[in-house]
């Protein structure tokens, strides 16, 4: 008997005894866990002589495998290659039979060996977290079929009515023990979060009642995902360390048949900064995000996290805490997968040879110009939509469309590459949906009124698209990178110059005064022009220029570009400050802006750019009356000189960039962390030590 019905995939995951295993929440409310068959295929290539003995040795293997012989594409090659497929009947055990593999023969090539397994569905079946499905499933559990009933691309996306539990202790596990837990049940209705819900406080001694507790109210609620505070790093651990201690099962996983899966912390080096990704304890049949773990979750929280979910099809708690490289990464690995396109291992694609001049000539990066400085009146900011991602999509750009000198070839300017025009590149087809539904947001967004509820989740949507494409034209030319080929990433550097330079021109010819350029803006300004319909022919004339989308980002009524701290006669290009004309403001490369500056000076100067935005325009040389600035400077010294800012307010944020014993010089940091040290408190490289500076030793 075959039951059908609708709802939506929130988990999927390997089995050993299942295959694999999909929670479903359907139309009725209802949490479903059912298994589907899905045998994975991996490849390996290499020399007859070799695959042959691959082929004895797996002949060997107790378990359910078919071997095959198949012509498969690889991107970077100009012929297909012969390959050896291994098909796993279970996915579960794929991952271990390829690290035996590869130690047992690691002079062969390997495709598709490591791809996680949601990609791998998302790409046969087109799933993805979230998706609204239908599916239909026999009495034993065993899925039949499954169907999407909407694309990652839907400008409005169903959204299930998720249950969701936030857990937080009652202080930072990193600077005192919590005494209590505060656990808050919340729903997902209508598109939005709910706040409201059921409020517990839970002590954490005696430990045998607040087991007992927790477990309840996890059954009670059954929640589709554990939002916490630290609980990667301090709470989960220690709620599961005390299960075991004391005997008592805490349901957090759904799947009663699994224990939560750990992960080690780690630093790592990546774009010229060391990340520090902490432990991760991740569910079974429901997720878990760590609020104080999750990458960028302060800047798009939850809505993102999901809208991440459906654009890249990694699991919710996996793509919460991987960077949006990954998450472009695995958009690549699912257009590879569905194009029958083989996804190297590691990649193969070496740098071409290239002379001294030869680099000069190609590595410019995206051009600056010195801006103008001081203060500026009726400045429009002028912004290509997605330039370098608009780039890629419009001029075909991807690795294996650089330098092929077909009929259909263009020349990028500047450089002696060519791109292929006759057959669309990898990079574009991945691209190309997401840019379209950034740009719809985009459109939503400023039909909205500032007063509708559904403006905070398309910002979140939207600023989650934003890091995707920010991070793919860095992640083109990654020496990482799968399908990444450095003269791919020059190509886009030189459209993205010729780009901005005809923007200029138009500019110019305008009648339009250009004040900077930058990679993919531009400040101009013309005497009488202060309204959107003033610069709407310049917009129409770039359009018509580069074929590339522009939008107006705003009016200033004044904008300051800066000039050096060392010397005043040198601009500096991303360092400015404005007022818009519905007085906003927009800061870059100032002090409120970074992360090291003390609240006591982010919030002084917050203060003054206030004052300043309140302030008309004078007629004096520099254009505002800067006195009250400095009676309010004045009496803030006064109060720092008199011991009133609270010392929180005083205390400095540095990332630690090595390990204690790799410092050479006793550097503020480095006495930081061994004042640390010292009191048992070891810091990784990647994490931030915060530290007061002080008179006298030591300094800090």
């Amino acid at each position: 008997m075959h039951c059908e019905t609708s709802g939506w995939l929130l988990d999927l995951y390997a089995d050993p005894q299942d295959g694999l295993v999909l929670w479903f929440l359907d139309e009725e409310g209802t949490r479903r866990r059912l298994y589907q068959r899905f045998p994975v295929t991996f490849y390996a290539a290499g020399s007859s002589a070799d695959l042959r003995a691959a082929w004895r040795w797996l002949s060997a293997q107790p378990l359910a495998l078919h071997l095959a012989r198949q012509t498969r594409r690889d991107l970077f090659l100009p012929e297909p290659v012969t390959v050896l497929s291994m098909e796993v009947e279970n996915p579960a055990e794929q991952a271990g039979l390829f690290n035996r593999l590869s130690q047992a023969f690691p002079q062969l090539t390997y495709y598709d060996a490591d791809l996680q397994l949601a990609l791998r569905h998302a790409a046969h079946y087109g799933t993805f977290p979230l998706a609204h499905c239908r599916f239909a499933y026999d009495a034993a559990g065993c899925l039949q079929m499954v169907e999407p009933l909407e694309t990652p691309w839907e400008a409005e996306p169903s959204t299930p009515p998720l249950r969701i539990l936030s857990i937080e202790p009652d202080s930072d596990p990193q600077h005192a023990a919590p005494r209590s837990l505060t656990l808050q049940s919340r729903a997902v209705s209508g598109g939005l979060l709910n706040s409201r819900g059921t409020v517990y406080t839970l002590d954490l001694q005696p430990a045998r009642p607040l087991l007992i507790n927790l477990a309840a109210i996890l059954r009670r609620h059954d929640p589709d995902l554990i939002l916490t505070a630290w609980g990667d790093t301090w709470l989960l651990p220690y709620l599961l360390d005390l299960a075991r201690e004391h005997g008592l099962p805490l349901p957090l996983n759904r799947d009663s048949g699994r224990q939560p899966a750990r992960r080690e912390a780690r630093s790592y080096f990546s774009y010229g900064q060391v990340i520090y990704q902490g432990p991760q304890v991740l569910l079974f049949g429901r997720s878990h995000v760590d609020i104080y773990n999750a990458m960028l979750f302060h800047d798009y929280g939850l809505e993102g996290i999901f809208e991440l979910g459906r654009v890249t099809a990694l699991s919710l708690q996996t793509v919460a805490r991987t960077s949006p490289g990954t998450g472009i990464s695995a958009m690549q690995i699912q257009a590879a997968l569905r194009q029958e396109v083989l996804v190297p291992w590691h990649k193969q694609q070496p740098e071409d040879l290239k002379s001294a001049l030869d680099l000069m000539h190609a590595d410019q990066g995206g051009l600056v110009y010195q801006p103008t400085t001081g203060l500026h009146r009726d400045v429009a900011e002028i912004d290509f939509i997605s330039m370098y991602p608009s780039i890629m999509v419009h001029f075909n750009i991807s690795p294996e469309t650089v330098n092929q000198h077909s009929p259909a070839a263009r020349q990028v300017p500047e450089l002696d590459l060519w791109i292929d025009q006759e057959h669309t590149g990898l990079i574009p087809i991945t691209l190309e949906p997401l840019l379209k539904k950034r740009i719809a947001l985009k459109q939503q967004l400023a039909q909205l009124p500032s007063w509708d509820p559904h403006r905070t989740a398309y910002k979140a949507r939207a600023s989650a698209h934003k890091w995707l494409l920010v991070t793919c034209f860095g992640y083109l030319g990654y020496k990482n990178a799968r399908f990444g080929r450095i003269e791919a990433h020059e190509a886009v550097t030189a459209y993205g110059r010729e780009v901005l330079l005809r923007a200029k021109e138009a500019a110019e010819d305008l009648g339009y005064t250009v004040l900077h350029l930058y990679v993919d803006g531009m400040w101009v300004r013309k005497p009488g022009c202060r309204t959107v319909p003033d610069f709407q022919p310049l917009l129409d004339e770039i359009l018509n220029r580069t074929d590339l989308p522009v939008a107006l980002d705003g009016i200033y009524r004044w904008v300051a570009f800066l000039p050096s701290r060392v010397n005043p006669r040198v601009p500096v290009p991303n360092r400015y400050f404005g007022v818009f004309q519905d007085g906003s403001l927009k800061l870059r490369g100032i002090e409120t802006r970074r992360r090291d500056t003390p609240p006591f000076l982010k919030q002084l100067q917050r203060e003054m750019l206030d004052m300043l935005c309140s302030m008309p325009m004078q007629e004096t040389p520099s254009g505002l009356d800067l006195t009250p600035l400095y009676r309010l400077l004045r009496r803030r010294l006064q109060d720092l000189r008199a011991g009133r800012i609270p010392l929180p307010d005083l205390l400095v944020t540095h990332k630690v960039s090595r390990k204690l014993e790799e410092f050479r010089s006793p550097s503020v940091a480095a006495r930081a962390l061994t004042q640390l040290q010292g009191i048992g408190k070891l810091l990784e490289p990647g994490q931030h030590v915060r530290f007061l500076y002080l008179r006298g030793e030591p300094g800090v």
